[in-house]
Order: structure tokens, then sequence, then C-alpha cells
């Protein structure tokens, strides 16, 4: 027997929540096939078999929190034995470990209505049972055991209390509410939100870019790039680079306060805010200044496709000087973008749309954009932040400026 462990996940993480465990008791896995999910306030990580063997008992359910350096679980080396009778006395009282795993709120549904997770067919990752299959479970069994339903009280009784929150009424099992533990990574993400509304001087400029440049280039030379580099042209490139220009220029949203001092960053780490699922991410470009337009598009398309599969590490999602964040991709048309403390600085993208604008004395459709910067008024004056946010649409607005940096 040895023992899976949780690793170092990351600078300052010393405990994580055990997510969803992809094996079950007594199920062989392959070597770095991954075993169970961690939960950080950082990001969700799999953690992959150290050999190839079976996962004899896990000691740490989903839900629960261990430190790191602690044993989640008990893995045997080698193939695993066809033994599900000998393995039932000796866990006997783990007995619904055995059985597929189920969500809490899935759990506690089942106990309520008296359901046993060996009738439920469960449709979530690896099995588990999620709060839709008891649900539907209960409404399959419904028409062929009426006798089971509880009978209903006499006259003469007084009424029942009414249903708590999470428990639905007889007649109306749909309505449901459930309480969801915060995961960390979600309680982080609040715990920040709130911080920046309380910690910093937060003001928000707004401005508008005209995409027609950016749109032609890119479907003039959309194709050749993509063979050329095995990665689409997208539009978050062109912002990066339009950004690290502006902010040579604008040092002030390149910077942090610490203690009494304002610390200018002489590099450009710029932070791509990304939807991971359970959450936004923002994992950083290092060194953006340096990166050609592919390597920024092949890192971004990374980031998204290792966020969707909690794949991203935690070192990833630390630093950055400077945030860009596209609530365009959502259908946004316009927000006030929060910041992303320690930084003091963060722009907001927003969707295209086609719009009547004026241009040379006459009335033309142009596609574009909202953009918006949000900076800590603490050591960024508006003339700074506005200059900024002009300087980034003129880059955008004309990218061959972006090739000669004027």
């Amino acid at each position: 027997m040895q023992e899976l462990k949780v690793p170092s996940v990351g600078e300052s993480i010393v405990e994580v929540e055990i997510g969803a465990w992809l094996k079950k008791e007594g199920e062989s896995f392959a070597q770095d096939e991954p075993l169970v999910e961690l939960i950080t306030d950082k990001a969700t990580l799999e953690l992959p078999a150290p050999f190839a063997g079976t996962l004899k008992q896990i000691l740490k359910k989903t839900g629960e929190t261990a430190r790191v350096g602690e044993a989640i679980a008990l893995l045997e080396a080698g193939a695993a034995e066809a033994k599900p009778q000998a393995q039932a006395p000796a866990e006997a009282p783990k007995e619904p470990a055995q059985g597929p795993l189920a969500m809490p709120a899935a759990e506690r549904l089942m106990q309520e209505k008296g359901v046993s997770p060996a009738e439920v067919q469960g449709t979530g990752l690896g099995g588990r049972i999620l709060k839709e299959d008891v649900m539907r479970h209960l409404e399959e069994r419904a028409p062929a055991k009426p006798v089971e339903a509880p009978p209903p009280p006499p006259p003469s009784r007084p009424a029942p209390p009414p249903p708590t929150p999470t428990q639905a009424p007889a007649d109306k099992p749909w309505r449901v509410s459930e309480a969801v533990p915060m995961t960390p990574l979600r309680r982080r993400i609040a715990e920040r939100l709130l911080m920046v509304r309380q910690t910093t001087a937060m003001l928000t400029t707004f401005n508008e870019a005209d995409m027609s440049a950016v749109i032609a280039l890119r479907k003039e030379l959309g194709e050749a790039f993509q063979k050329k580099h095995g990665v689409k042209l997208g539009f978050m490139s062109f912002f990066v680079k339009a950004v690290v220009q502006a902010l040579k220029e604008i040092p002030e949203l390149n910077a942090e306060i610490r203690d009494n001092h304002i610390v200018y960053h002489r590099y450009y780490d710029i932070g791509i805010a990304v939807g991971g699922g359970e959450g936004l991410v923002v994992p950083v470009i290092r060194d953006a200044d340096r990166l050609s337009f592919a390597e920024i598009e092949r890192q971004i398309a990374d980031f998204a496709e290792r966020a969707r599969t909690k794949k991203l590490k935690p070192e990833e999602l630390m630093g950055g000087t400077f945030t860009i964040t596209n609530g365009g991709i959502y259908g946004s048309l316009n927000s006030t973008p929060l910041l992303n403390p320690p930084q003091v600085g963060i722009l907001g993208m927003h969707a295209i749309q086609e719009r009547p604008v004026a241009r040379d004395g006459q009335v033309v459709i142009r596609p574009m954009m909202y953009l918006a910067l949000s900076y800590d008024h603490r050591i960024v004056d508006g003339r700074e932040a506005v200059t900024f946010l002009r300087r980034v649409k003129e880059l955008i607005e004309n990218p061959a400026r972006l090739l000669l940096e004027v």
C-alpha cells in the first residue's frame, strides 16, 4: 500500500478541497491517469496517478478538505484484482463509498426521499449522481409505486408545517432549493472582489474603437496566418500588443502600491481573463512585449483549453501587471470591469456592433467596440487613464502602428 498525498500546488496554498473522485474504490488505473480533482482558491486541478495500480481506499471524500502533504487515499501498485466480495467485509463501515458517488445536493435529496444510491443512474463525471438524476428517478418511480407515497394526514389533525427551503412539497417535487457550499475558488473570487471595493479608489473611463481595420486585416491575412502558425488570428493579440505599447508610454498603469511606495514594473505580464466553468480565472502571458502575434494567440488558446479541462497550474495564475477581460464573447456591450489587485488597471473589451458614426461629415456604418478602463485613482490620474485608453484606441484603429511602434 502506498499513500496518495496532496502535492504542493503553488505558493501560499496550504489546503485544498477534494473535488470529484474520478476512480472508485477497487477500480484500477494507469500511470498518470487522473484520480481526483483538487480544488484550490485559484483553480481546479486533476491529480494524476504516480503509477499503475488499484484505488484501495478513499480517505478523504468529495467536499472534505486536506492539507498539502496529507494522505487522501491508499493505492496498491499492479493490476487490479476483481474481488468485490472480498472487499465488502473490510469496507463495511464505508458501504456508501462502494456505490456511485453522489454530489452533496443529490445525497441530501436521496436521504430525504429514502432512495438508495444503487437505485439511481448517475450521469455526472465518473458516474457521479447529480440532483437531477435523483429527481428523474423520483418522477419515474412515482407512477409505478404509488403505495410508497406517504398518506395524507387525517383532516382532524393540524396541518403540517410548511416545507423547509431544501424540501419540496409532496405535490410539487420540482420546487426544490439547495444550499451548496462555496468552493475555495468562488470564495476567493468573492473575497477579492469585495476587497477591491473596500481598498481601492476605482474609477472607470470609456471610449470606443472602430474595428474596421483589424477586421479587414484578419480577413485578408487570417487564412495565411493560420496555415503558417497553426492558430487562428484573433482580436486578443491586437489588444495585448496595443496595451503593452500604451503601458510603455503610461507607466503609471503598469505599477502597484507597496506600503508607501509605488512600484513601477519594467516588464509586461498581461493577465487574460478566461471563463473556467467554476468562475473567472486570469492566467498570465509573461513578457508579452517579447512575443509575436502567433505566440500570444497560441498561449491564449492553450489557456482557454486548459481552463476548460481544469489543467491550469497555480503558478500560471499568479502575478501579472495588467489585465484584459473580454465580456464581448458573452454579448456584453459595455461594463465596468473590476480591478485585479494589486494591479491598478484593467481593460474591458466588449461586443462588436455595427453602429452609425460620423466620418468626414458623413454618417456611415462601422463595426464599433466600446472600451472600458478601470483604474486605481490613488496612483493613476484621470489624464493618464484617458490618454492610455485613447492610445489603445489609436493603435487598434490603425494596427500598422503596432508594427512600427508609433
